[in-house]
Formats: structure tokens, C-alpha cells, sequence
């Protein structure tokens, strides 16, 4: 979705909310639509919007300037929170509606921040280690003034990681020496203060939400009943129960992954070790291929190939030196290959008009933001297939970042159980709120229902903070 849709569907939630006479049942008549009108007005719109460029010594001696943005989209929840990506494809229109749905990815999951995300507009593979640490610390000078432990709270995304954070956290000391540094940065190093399980948060959370929908929540529920005007419905709830039997007859479900970075190789070794649920890794994909074998793919061997090259492998002597068999195919057939589960785990855009008739996957999980375009999701739901959105599926990161900036505050290290322990409690607690209430109140999607639950709570503490006058 960009950024007019995601405001579009605020809009449209916050509308359905005044309709409902429950929901702060003191606000009345007028002045519940003037309330309405003003929520409307602060979610839609961004409280700052920072650009900038960077100069950059290149390794040559040339000089050039690059732009480089921290926007922050609404505090109302919390301190700004949001990653900073280092990617070509970065625009403001990007930046900017990344930070709206960080400010509901953090309502939905009822964590105590704000949205907000930073962008430079490179490709970090172009650059050398010296070029990125300039790049890394002009970016900390231009915004310094913006950042910080009890204000803006960035962490790495597309393109960045922990070197980079901890290049950004050591920059940030030097200009405000004395001050608190820690926590001004997230998804750092554990020998800088980062949280154990950071890096994997992501991966394991996005297959846990997942997970959780087919097994935990599908195993709970008794049989629901849906009218003729619910076929939608029925059909994915069928699906699912498919699915849960599966589990039962200890059957293999079959899975693909696109993107294998730091969510989709995660995501992809999950799927691969599940014990709980069995699945059948059939497909992977990066920016250069996919692989193929429908009797399955040998997952840590491409996980360990792919941390040593940076890429996966791209011809057949490369398969065959690592021990892995698979066709190799073009990087856009992972989408429509013939298999049972899609998760979505490289960038936006992925799933359009042009191609969502040609998606056989019943299921579809959002570990990239935006991966599915407004219209697309529409008639994947209308085919009965399940989006289970990014807003829900990649919070993993987001919640362990909660934890080491709590961390950082205290000076006791969480152990990566203790972490990871944390992460699945709270992805559990918004599973479930989500799945019943979308399932029970037949909503039209579940990121509508993601959506709801985020403009519910963020106009609710508008209201208590006063700020609908």
C-alpha cells in the first residue's frame, strides 16, 4: 500500500469507529464529530518531516550528496520509533508512510511508541565499509537534534544492521557527551548494549504469527457458522482447519520464501526445523534467483552459503559444492509457484494487478512492509486465500527493540530466551485479539481488523490527552 491507501483505510476505521455509539459513549453529537474530524486530521498527517543531504568522500576522491530523511509520523503512544533504510528505491513518500504504519504497528501491539522511520537513498552494496561509515555518521549529524533515547529511537531496517547502529550510537555519544547513549539506538551489537535475538526477531516473529494462526488459533475454535453473505469467510476458515488437519495426520505443508535476508532465511530455518508443524521448504528466492525442488531445499546449507556470499547460490556448480538440489529459476517465480504458503519477506510492490491471478498460495504472510498492493489484497481476500499483514506479521523486531532500550535503561541483560520468551507472549496476546476479531465480526480483512484496533487505541488516547479540542 503507499502512503494515500494506508491514510485512506485510517479514514475509513476512524469512520466506522464514530458510527459505533459504544465507543466513548460520552462523546456526543457535534462534539463526537468535531472529535472524530480532529483525529482524522492528526492521523492523516505527519507531526515532522526531515530532509536532508549527505556529503560523502568516495574512496576515489569524489565527492557527492546524497538525500537522506527521518520523518516522524505521531508520539501520541510513546517516543518515536521507526528503522532507518539504506536503499535506492527510498523517496519521502516512502519514508513518510513507513512512519504511519509504525505508529499503528506499534498501537496494534500495544507498545509504548510513536512511528516514525529514516531512509538514504543508496545502494549499500556500491559502498565500501569506510564510505558507509561516513554515510552512517553524517546521517547521526544531520538529524542529531531530532534523535534520541526520550525522543527518536531509530534501528537498523533494509540495507543496515548492527555494525551500522553501533556506528550511529558511537557518533551520537560523541556529539552529546555526558547524555545517555544507549538507548538511543536499537538493534545494536550485545557487546554495545543490544538485545540477544535482535536480528532474528523479525524472521521468528513473522513465522510465529503465522504459525500461530494455523496451529494454536485453528486447534481453539469450535465450529463457526457463517451465512450465505460470508463466504469469504467460510472459505478461509476452511482453509485453515484443512491446514490444522494436516498437522493432525502429520502431514507436510508446503512453503515458499521470497527474500532471504534477515527475515526470509529466518522465516525459511523455522519453517525448515518446525517440530510442531511439519513443512516442505520447496522454494526460496533473493534478488538475483529462485530455487526450486518440490521434494524440498536444504535450508541451513543455503542459510550458511548466503551469510559467507551475501547472496544466494546463482549456478549449478554453486548448488552442487554445498550439497543442495534445486532448479534454478527466475527471481519473480517464487510468487507464483504451485505451494501452500507465500511468505513475503523482501520489499514492496511484490504482488500487483499484473500478477495476483497468477498467485496459487492459500496463504500469505507479510514479513516485508507492503509487499501486496491495495488492489491485490482485495482480490486475493475475495478468492478466499489469507493476507496475514505486515502491520501484525513483522512486529518481531519492533518488540525486541522495546526490550533493549528497556534494557539499556536498567543495565541487565535480558538472556535470548528471556527474549525471545517476551516477543512470543506479546505476538500471541495480538494474534489472538486479531484472528478472533476478525473471524467472529467478519470484518473485510484482517488488516482492516490491524487497522481498527490501531485507530481505536490511538484516538483513545487522543481523547484522554486532550488533544481533540
Amino acid at each position: 500500500m503507499n502512503l494515500l491507501q494506508t491514510q485512506g483505510i485510517i479514514k475509513e476505521m476512524l469512520q466506522k469507529l464514530q458510527k459505533d455509539e459504544t465507543f466513548i459513549s460520552e462523546l456526543k453529537g457535534e462534539q463526537r464529530e468535531k472529535a472524530f474530524e480532529s483525529a482524522q486530521e492528526i492521523l492523516t498527517t505527519t507531526d515532522k518531516i526531515i530532509k536532508s543531504y549527505i556529503r560523502v568522500v568516495k574512496d576515489d576522491g569524489r565527492i557527492i550528496r546524497i538525500p537522506a530523511y527521518r520523518i516522524q509520523h505521531n508520539n501520541i503512544a510513546g517516543f518515536y520509533k521507526g528503522g532507518i533504510r539504506y536503499n535506492e528505491s527510498v523517496s519521502e513518500e516512502e519514508v513518510e508512510n513507513l512512519a504511519v504504519l509504525m505508529t499503528l504497528k506499534n498501537a496494534l501491539h500495544e507498545l509504548p511508541y510513536g512511528g516514525a522511520k529514516g531512509g538514504v537513498v543508496i545502494n549499500p552494496n556500491d559502498y565500501s565499509d569506510r564510505e558507509l561509515n561516513f554515510v552512517s555518521k553524517k546521517y547521526v549529524q544531520r538529524f542529531a537534534p531530532d534523535l534520541g533515547p526520550t525522543h527518536d529511537i531509530p534501528a537498523p531496517d533494509m540495507g543496515t544492521n548492527e555494525k551500522i547502529m553501533d556506528w550511529m550510537v558511537g557518533e551520537y555519544k560523541t556529539i552529546h557527551p555526558g547524555k545517555n547513549y544507549l538507548g538511543a539506538f536499537t538493534g545494536k551489537s550485545i557487546d554495545n548494549g543490544g538485545a540477544k535475538g535482535r536480528r532474528e526477531a523479525t524472521g521468528k516473529g513473522t513465522f510465529f504469527s503465522y504459525f500461530w494462526l494455523v496451529h494454536e488459533w485453528a486447534k481453539k475454535q469450535n465450529k463457526l457458522i457463517f451465512n450465505d453473505e460470508n463466504e469469504m469467510h467460510k472459505m478461509q476458515y476452511q482453509k485453515l482447519q484443512s491446514f490444522y488437519n494436516k498437522h493432525t495426520q502429520n502431514k507436510e505443508i508446503s512453503i515458499a520464501i521470497q527474500g532471504f535476508g534477515n527475515v526470509g532465511s529466518v522465516a525459511a530455518l523455522e519453517a525448515y526445523t518446525s517440530e510442531k508443524l511439519k513443512h516442505r521448504v520447496i522454494a526460496v528466492s533473493d534478488h538475483n534467483v529462485t530455487l526450486y525442488n518440490k521434494d524440498g531445499i536444504n535450508i541451513p546449507e543455503l542459510v550458511l552459503f548466503q551469510s559467507e556470499n551475501g547472496n544466494l547460490p546463482q549456478t549449478p556448480a554453486e548448488l552442487e559444492n554445498i550439497g543442495v538440489e534445486a532448479d534454478i529459476r527466475d527471481r519473480e517465480d517464487v510468487l507464483t509457484l504451485d505451494v501452500e504458503v507465500l511468505i513475503l519477506a523482501a520489499t514492496q510492490r511484490q504482488i500487483t494487478e499484473q500478477n495476483m491471478q497468477d498467485v496459487k498460495a492459500d496463504i500469505l504472510v507479510e514479513g516485508a512492509n507492503s509487499p501486496i498492493t491495495a488492489m491485490a489484497d482485495d482480490y486475493l481476500n475475495g478468492q478466499g486465500k489469507i493476507v496475514i499483514p505486515d502491520i501484525l506479521v513483522n512486529a518481531g523486531g519492533v518488540m525486541v527493540s522495546y526490550l533493549e532500550w528497556k534494557q539499556d535503561r536498567i543495565t541487565q541483560l535480558y538472556t535470548n530466551e528471556e527474549t525471545l520468551h517476551e516477543m512470543y507472549e506479546q505476538m500471541s496476546q495480538s494474534c489472538e485479539k486479531v484472528f478472533n476479531e476478525y473471524f467472529e465480526r467478519k470484518l473485510d480483512s484482517m488488516r482492516q481488523t490491524c487497522f481498527r484496533y490501531a485507530t481505536k487505541k490511538l484516538f483513545t488516547l487522543l481523547y484522554k490527552h486532550g488533544k481533540l479540542f
